[in-house]
């Protein structure tokens, strides 16, 4: 697992010093070596498709996802809401994966996600433990005795109790777990094959190459993985050429096509949580607030030192850890230059591509301010984190061996074993404490929060949300008014205020809008020509648009007034059809705010008819726009427009 020079180099880096060397031979007793491992792949696979259906649900943002999903069945395109185009997820590839399979099977979303998300999840740490074993497989050939592959790093995973609270839940968390292991155990594939064939090379380049469609922060660990390919010292320029091109052809043209239809460089959700903004005392308590309940360190230290061990024992040709140090410090540049390219097609390259994909994901979220989701947006990084330790090598010595030999391998079953009881406990907490209610932090166990709040274990279907607060008040308020109007929510859990259109009433009504902060639920529980905005903007650009609160909840510091609202949505601006809390002097600022001229530009990249000049202006534009803010007190963006502002109603 280091790198080194001379043979140990050799073995590692040169394909062509493989030669006459089993890659994969099981040292010991095979079928008691295969037996172990597949008894325990096959233990924690269970373990984490059970963990996932005892834990299932939809969240909340879960629904949203298919919200986008029902328009796309029905004809109406990727949108959130009809006539806007607004990509309201996330993960590209999620939504298209639904889809899909929605299409496919004609089942009820919410089963088509729930299905996806259970096989994703179970299939992510299986991939994994696969990759790691091929990982020690290598490195301890020939070393004689008997080798057991120990499921360790991927039992923590499943016993940190979000991990398996998202394994479902509706978001991406299982499909991005799932490219995780399976680059994984490509690149480790890639290392260890004496020559990788062109066709193996190429998949491995297009799995790569999908990150930016997982999510969008995967595009670092896409790129790393991409270099690594393109920079190995075996390939050959022809073969550079094609994996360019078949890791970019699907995420560059899907870029292009959504800076043309969206006018955005990245999802709308970007833009409404401004994730380029820092907030690393935030982060930093997000962190504590998953690793504190657990004691999550403590498996990663005995993880950390069951890989310190397996450093600074002797490799299979003899030489130690000190010995290929020396080999280093003596050879020159030149040579030591070639090494390294050679390097990269390596085990150890691969083992040091996860764990700094693990930092690097880390540092990202601790950036940001984390999440509002209890553990959420830290799976990823901690699975990055655990796998070059998914399972752990456990080496039965041969009769007659030094008794050193004796005492690692005891030195490892003991740190297994104390693993193995951590995750027994870890597996048995209720979670983050207090998990329910929004404290301070802003941080919640999104699960307990939904399932206290709907009176339902397993919230899966969108009428199970019907009973959280204001749902079914809010179907009954579209169906108490037929001419259409604005909903917004009041304190009391049981009406909405209705903000009626002007006059005359079209034929069939004006149409329903609701604006409401859970875009999920009330969605998925109204027909598709409801129009479903929210304050933060995650469906909405005129509020994702907006300056973000800096001493706002996380993931929800954006909060548009609704004077905003009534103004864009055209509705009655006038007591006593404007509920009592809203002026009609800021709605009517707000009518004057909407006339500014970028503003405008910015609102008609996603809301005007798409034509090929409007497509090729938002291909130009689209970081401006993605970067463009205004100023929620319509006065003040009225003053930073240039504007007039409208004389007092009063």
């Amino acid at each position: 697992m280091v790198l080194s020079t001379s043979s140990d180099v050799a073995a590692d880096v040169d394909p062509s010093a493989r030669q006459g060397r089993p890659a994969h031979r099981v040292p010991g007793v095979p079928g008691l070596s295969r037996g172990v491992f597949a008894a325990g792949v096959v233990v924690t696979g269970v373990l984490m498709f059970w963990g996932a259906w005892e834990r299932r649900w939809i969240a909340d943002d879960g629904l949203i996802v298919l919200r986008t999903v029902r328009n796309l069945l029905a004809g109406n395109g990727p949108v959130f809401n009809i006539g806007e185009r607004v990509e309201a997820n996330t993960s590209t590839l999620w939504t298209y994966l639904v889809y899909g399979f929605g299409w496919l099977t004609g089942a009820r979303l919410e089963y088509v996600v729930l299905g996806l998300a259970l096989v994703l999840s179970t299939a992510a740490v299986v991939v994994a433990m696969f990759g790691t074993a091929r990982l020690y497989r290598w490195r301890l050939r020939g070393a004689g005795g008997t080798l057991l592959l120990l499921p360790a790093g991927m039992l923590v995973y499943i016993a940190v109790p979000p991990a398996r609270d998202f394994a479902t839940s509706g978001l991406e968390s299982c499909l991005v777990i799932f490219w995780i292991g399976l680059v994984w155990l490509l690149m480790m594939r890639w290392a260890t094959t004496e020559t990788p064939g062109t066709t193996a090379v190429l998949g491995t380049a297009f799995v790569a190459g999908l990150g930016p469609l997982v999510r969008p922060e995967l595009a670092i660990l896409a790129a790393v993985a991409l270099a690594m390919l393109f920079l190995a010292a075996d390939q050959t320029w022809r073969r550079r050429v094609a994996m360019v091109v078949v890791a970019g052809a699907v995420p560059v043209a899907y870029q292009i096509w959504r800076m043309g239809y969206y006018g955005l460089p990245y999802p709308n959700t970007a833009v409404s949580k401004d994730a380029g903004g820092a907030k690393w005392a935030q982060g930093f308590e997000y962190l504590g607030n998953l690793v504190s309940p657990y004691l999550l360190w403590f498996p990663l230290l005995l993880l950390l030192i069951v890989a310190a061990v397996m450093l600074t024992t002797t490799h299979p040709d003899g030489a130690t850890v000190r010995d290929r140090v020396r080999g280093i410090a003596s050879t020159d540049a030149r040579t030591l230059l070639g090494q390294g390219q050679r390097a990269l097609r390596s085990p150890t390259a691969v083992v040091v591509f996860a764990l700094g994909s693990g930092v690097l994901l880390a540092l990202y979220s601790l950036r940001v301010g984390g999440d509002f989701m209890h553990g959420r947006v830290l799976l990823p990084p901690l699975f990055c984190l655990l796998v070059p330790v998914a399972v752990v090598p456990l080496r039965l010595p041969e009769h007659g061996e030094p008794r050193r030999a004796t005492t690692i391998a005891g030195a490892i079953g003991a740190l297994w074993l104390g693993t193995v009881v951590w995750s027994a406990f870890a597996a048995g907490t209720t979670g983050m404490t207090e998990g329910a209610v929004v404290g301070r932090s802003g941080i919640v166990d999104e699960r307990a929060f939904y399932a206290l709040n709907t009176g339902h274990a397993h919230p899966i279907r969108a009428e199970d949300y019907l009973d959280y607060p204001r749902m079914r008040a809010m179907v009954e308020a579209i169906g108490n008014t037929p001419n259409g109007g604005l909903l917004l929510p009041t304190p009391s859990f049981d009406a909405w205020d209705v903000v009626p259109p002007p006059e005359p009433i079209p034929p069939g009504g004006a149409g329903h809008t609701v604006f409401f902060l859970n875009l999920g639920m009330t969605s998925m529980n109204v027909p598709l020509d409801v129009r479903v905005i929210d304050q933060m903007g995650l469906a909405y650009p005129l509020a994702a648009h907006t300056e973000r609160l800096e001493d706002g909840r996380i993931g929800h510091d954006k909060v548009l007034y609704p004077d905003w609202v009534v103004a864009d949505s055209g509705m009655v601006n006038l007591h006593p059809w404007l509920p009592g809390y809203l002026d009609e002097d800021w709605v009517a600022q707000a009518e004057v705010a909407l006339t500014c001229p970028q503003t405008q530009e910015v609102l008609d990249s996603s809301r005007g008819e798409l034509t090929w000049p409007l497509f090729k202006r938002n291909l130009r534009n689209a970081f401006e726009y993605a970067g463009y803010r205004f100023d929620r007190v319509p006065k003040y963006e009225i003053e930073r427009c240039g504007l007039e502002l409208p004389p007092p109603r009063g």
